[in-house]
């Protein structure tokens, strides 16, 4: 399910002339048998509420007074959400214009034309407040108190986020409610202003065209509706044959997604980019981010690192939490072998949260054969029959299970061979093959071929648009991670007499400065630090010093390791991590320190 609740204005909206039908409360009670909630978000005082509304206990909350009070009617709890109106501002008002303002617990209300009257004394007051129309009523309010502000309050009690509901209203100060929602509805009697603003025009008036959007969630949950909206769209970038047509996009809902390509391609560019929209469209987002590229930033928070591995519990109660946009699992700490199980264990915690809450939006599984491997049994126990939205990045389709692709709708092919892993995407997931896209055409770094999996058109070429700001590559994964064996160095020697296994930086230099010179000096004659470097490392930068390193036929092999070692130093030693092992610096401490970096070694390929 996707949207989890209803948010309705009451005058004009659920209620004519202060009457709610009989046929609008039967539609209520359906919505609330579907499972969804029903919040009341009101102009009016509390108090005056109770008293017209014989049916209160339909509503999960009440926001009244323009966004100034929360009620639940289960309990009778209210709470204020702004201040009260200051006396000054109060007493001047009664001294100026007797009765002509009703002054409630955080709003002053009057009638048109008496606005110019409270114009005035905020002037002569030297006060800040909000002045709010709708229709003939007015209402003065402290700045940042709004129909949205109260409906979030609503919403975090409720650990409910605005995309999972849906608003209606009739009025001008519904602009804010319905700009908070995930879906905008107006009734039929509605503002010409806010008609313009909405998704959605119900044919009913008022309470009639309540029940008519109740039925409509209740029937298809506004699928298409929703989709078509703007607000429910997430922009990948333009087509490269048509740069100034519409963006190519994403719905924020019910999109299952494949982004592959080699390393070096743009992909994690191209990811970044995708979830900070993401989040800027108020996603949450559960990241699981087997290499350890995430670092905590005002829109992340991450569990696990190189020497803890996440808890899921943990990750769970901060899921919770509406507003907390994108919770990543550093799984470096997690043994390879035991990744796909956590994750499995993972989902089904996520599974319970979404079938309650619709969060989180997205699920991310960065390297994703780390935990959907193609060659795994429990494929079928732990992947949920509609994953509904996620987005999946890897190398190759053909490293991941079959039980996952069979759920993706779009794939996004970056690199060189972008037209070969649609192919081997359709071969892998049983898909018929896309049709022609002009293969053999190269594709820049940072564009993508789009497929719409099963559509009948061709893959569009797609320049992706990237983030506004640039990830930085968590570095301290390389130097003190568990890299999986397919992306670690193995020293092995001229005749294959060795088989010593460099999972992170830290134990390249570490086995590097016992191996002997002749063993050495094979590796570096082949190129195959530099190439390590460049390819799994995804550092272009060290490969190109140590290329040049390598290809220095006047040093000799401890010469040569010495300035390799110094390069890998001047790069993974940062600032924010100063308990970097002092392997990378060549100080003496770092021999005396090996048993525990010793234990997490697996000499296995």
């Amino acid at each position: 399910m996707r949207f989890f609740a209803l948010a309705t204005d009451y005058d004009n909206t659920l209620a004519t002339d202060g009457q709610v039908a009989d046929s609008t409360w039967a539609a209520l009670e359906r919505l609330r048998a579907s499972g969804r909630h029903a919040i009341l978000v009101s102009g009016r005082e509390l108090d005056d509420l109770l008293a017209i509304c014989p049916r209160i206990e339909l509503f999960s909350r009440v926001v009244a007074e323009n966004g100034g009070v929360l009620y639940c009617p289960a309990d009778g709890a209210r709470r204020l959400l702004a201040p009260a109106p200051p006396e000054n501002f109060a007493a001047e008002l009664r001294r100026r214009a007797p009765n002509a303002f009703s002054v409630s617990q955080t709003l002053v209300a009057t009638m048109n034309p008496h606005e110019h009257v409270a114009l005035d004394v905020i002037r002569d007051l030297g006060l800040e407040l909000r002045i709010i129309f709708n229709g003939d009523a007015v209402m003065i309010v402290a700045p940042g108190v709004s129909k949205a502000s109260g409906l979030s309050a609503a919403l975090a009690d409720l650990e409910l986020s605005p995309l999972n509901v849906a608003g209606i209203g009739d009025a001008e100060n519904d602009h804010a409610l319905l700009d908070a929602c995930g879906l905008a509805a107006a009734v039929a009697n509605a503002l010409p202003a806010l008609k313009k603003h909405a998704d959605i025009v119900t044919g009913g008036v008022a309470g009639a065209g309540v029940a008519e959007l109740i039925d409509a969630l209740i029937a298809d949950d506004l699928r298409s509706t929703a989709d078509a909206s703007p607000r429910n769209r997430i922009v990948l970038g333009p087509r490269f044959d048509a740069p100034d047509s519409e963006p190519l996009s994403l719905p924020v809902y019910g999109s299952v997604v494949l982004l592959v390509g080699e390393s070096g391609c743009g992909k994690s560019t191209a990811t970044a980019g995708l979830l900070e929209r993401l989040a800027g469209a108020g996603c949450q987002m559960c990241i699981v981010d087997p290499e350890g590229d995430y670092d905590n930033d005002d829109a992340t928070f991450v569990l696990g690192d190189a020497s803890n591995a996440p808890s899921i519990e943990e990750a769970m109660q901060l899921l919770r939490r509406p507003a907390r946009p994108a919770i990543a699992l550093n799984l470096l700490r997690v043994p390879p072998s035991d990744r796909p199980v956590f994750c499995a264990n993972l989902l089904l915690q996520v599974q319970r949260l979404r079938t309650r809450t619709g969060r989180p939006h997205w699920l991310v599984f960065e390297e994703a054969h780390h935990v959907f491997p193609a060659q795994w049994a429990g494929a079928n126990q732990a992947i949920p029959e509609a994953l509904e939205t996620a987005l999946a990045v890897t190398v190759s389709p053909e490293q991941l299970s079959p039980v996952l692709l069979q759920q993706v709708g779009t794939v996004l092919a970056m690199g060189d061979d972008a037209h070969a892993a649609l192919q081997r995407f359709a071969a892998a997931s049983g898909r018929e093959p896309p049709a022609s896209s002009g293969d053999g055409a190269q594709l820049a770094k940072g564009d993508a071929l789009l497929w719409r999996v099963g559509a009948a058109a061709p893959p569009q070429l797609v320049r992706l648009e990237p983030g506004r700001k640039e990830r930085r590559r968590h570095r301290r994964k390389y130097a003190e991670g568990l890299l999986i064996p397919e992306r670690s160095f193995y020293f092995r020697g001229e005749h294959n007499a060795l088989n010593l296994r460099a999972h992170n930086l830290v134990l390249f230099v570490e086995i590097a400065e016992g191996v002997d010179a002749a063993t050495w000096q094979f590796h570096r004659q082949r190129g195959d630090y530099s190439r390590w470097f460049e390819q799994q490392i995804g550092d272009a930068d060290l490969a190109d010093e140590a290329r040049g390193i390598e290809q220095d036929s006047a040093l000799d092999a401890a010469q040569s390791l010495a300035r390799i070692r110094a390069a890998i130093h001047a790069r993974y030693t940062q600032p924010e991590n100063p308990s970097l092992p002092a392997v990378l610096t060549g100080s003496p401490q770092s021999r005396d320190e090996p048993d525990a970096r010793q234990s997490d070694a697996d000499p296995r390929p």
